[in-house]
């Protein structure tokens, strides 16, 4: 059976929109990979408050964190601490951590 040009052309389109939707949203494995630096102020999976300015991050809402994540990362948010973790993480890093931590049991969910 032969596939037509535009059969293929819809299939390929698909495939990546399929994959390009699951960078944008993250990937919780590779988030929980490359939390390890968290874990100090946030606790393994989030819910660790080390001091009245660490909030509890489990159960937050993915795009609440990946906005908070690029404002410590480009400067418009001041927090000595998160600053220095954040300034080095690619746009990927951040939807990753995100996607971990918002699937987490938390005061607000996941």
């Amino acid at each position: 059976m032969k596939i037509s040009h535009s059969v293929q052309l819809v299939i390929a389109t698909g495939l990546l929109l399929c994959l390009s939707g699951q960078a944008v949203a993250g990937n919780p494995a590779r988030g929980q990979e490359i939390s390890v630096t968290c874990h100090a102020c946030h606790g393994e999976d989030g819910n660790l408050a080390l001091a009245d300015d660490y909030p509890i991050i489990a159960g937050q809402h993915f795009t609440y964190l990946v906005h908070a994540l690029r404002a410590y990362r480009d400067g418009d948010r001041d927090h000595a601490v998160m600053s220095s973790f954040a300034r080095d993480l690619t746009d990927q890093d951040i939807r990753d951590l995100a996607a971990w931590y918002s699937r987490q049991r938390g005061p607000l969910g996941p």
